[in-house]
């Protein structure tokens, strides 16, 4: 793996972060919560005008085109101020799998308008993450002009404010995966609250037509659509644990306790060590993951490991920031309190450490003979 960004990957992290740091403060997220939309509109109207939701697609569609790492500069730096808006939902698991799998008809109906920031896209990847088989729980019936989806998806990120979805399907030939307008006939939703104070609906479908030309393919995109998202939330992790140990590491300089900065003790010291370890792993393997995907090199294990690690260490880390703060970090209204909630979202969607663990060893099982005997 390549470890260095380039000149164009590092000026796309210093944009994000400079509007992300310019608009974001904590009593910012705390006023968004407080709305409906759980969405921070302004700052999406800003990350459109620096031309940051172009990531992904192409230039003749209004884009800027690149891929997970480019993306993946953006994630982190909303990860570091846990930023209220759909960024993965729209660019990794809706702007990706259109860009690389759909038609040049469905790309220009959507992707243009998610540069210009005004199409939200998501995806119903929730069951199928779960599912040992990789199944969803949304059936897709053959009808003479394309298909028709019925049954609930689960989780689907910000789906109350999305233009469309990305729905896999089961139908009986097999895993379909489809985008929806999320105003088609038969579409409802129902509202869920994650840990995160984000909105995941419930998305349902009644005879949901959808036509032919909407269609994006079969397993291998959700299964490709599932090693995104999963690295994509590896990255957000990795900003979210970055900037939790660095207000820890502030607040420990600051606060004193016998006379002596809280710094000082061994015992704090070693609790912030050991979590700064956990915080390179996260780190190493989300951006390897992502390298990759881009890459077009075997990314399978890689993805399991960068989500389990982002699962395990990552909600190791936001724990930790949050006992550090001692009492202050059991009050739900400071703003550590909220990284410690963004990272246990992390740790369990689209499938917890253990899930990752169980499939890291089937995949492992299943080498050839000579190459588990190395």
């Amino acid at each position: 793996m390549e470890f260095q960004f380039t000149e164009e990957q590092d000026a796309i992290r210093e944009v994000a972060e400079g509007i992300f740091n310019g608009l974001i403060t904590p009593d910012r997220v705390g006023e968004v919560e407080k709305t409906d939309e759980r969405f921070d509109r302004a700052l999406w109207a800003e990350l459109a005008k620096s031309n940051l939701l172009g990531l992904g697609t192409p230039e003749d569609l209004g884009g800027i085109g690149g891929g997970m790492v480019e993306i993946g500069q953006v994630l982190e730096a909303q990860g570091k101020v846990v930023a209220p808006i759909p960024l993965l939902a729209t660019l990794v698991e809706g702007v990706l799998p259109i860009a690389t799998f759909g038609s040049d008809e469905l790309k220009a109906a959507w992707l243009p308008g998610v540069a210009d920031g005004s199409v939200v896209l998501s995806a119903a990847m929730a069951d199928a993450a779960a599912s040992p088989s990789l199944l969803p729980r949304v059936w897709a019936e053959k009808t003479d002009n394309g298909w028709s989806l019925t049954g609930t998806a689960s989780a689907v990120p910000f789906a109350h404010v999305a233009q469309g979805v990305v729905v896999p399907a089961v139908s009986a030939d097999g895993v379909v995966v489809v985008v929806v307008a999320i105003d088609a006939e038969g579409v409802s939703q129902e509202r869920v609250e994650t840990t995160n104070r984000a909105i995941h609906p419930h998305v349902s479908f009644a005879a949901t037509p959808v036509a032919s030309s909407a269609v994006l393919g079969g397993p291998e995109v959700l299964e490709r659509m599932l090693q995104w998202a999963q690295t994509g939330l590896a990255l957000i992790q990795v900003g979210v644990c970055d900037a939790a140990l660095r207000q820890t590491a502030a607040h420990l300089n600051e606060r004193t306790q016998f006379g002596r900065t809280l710094s000082s003790f061994q015992g704090t010291m070693l609790r912030a060590a050991d979590a700064g370890i956990d915080l390179e792993a996260v780190r190493v393997t989300a951006w390897q993951a992502a390298w990759r995907l881009d890459e077009h090199k075997p990314a399978a294990e890689a993805v399991l490991v960068a989500k389990w690690q982002a699962a395990d260490r990552g909600q190791r880390v936001v724990h930790a920031t949050q006992h550090l703060h001692g009492g202050t970090g059991a009050d739900i209204s400071y703003p550590i309190h909220r990284y410690f909630l963004w990272g246990k979202q992390i740790e369990l969607e689209l499938g917890g450490p253990s899930l990752q663990l169980s499939r890291l060893g089937e995949l492992i099982a299943q080498r050839p003979d000579e190459v588990l005997a190395r």
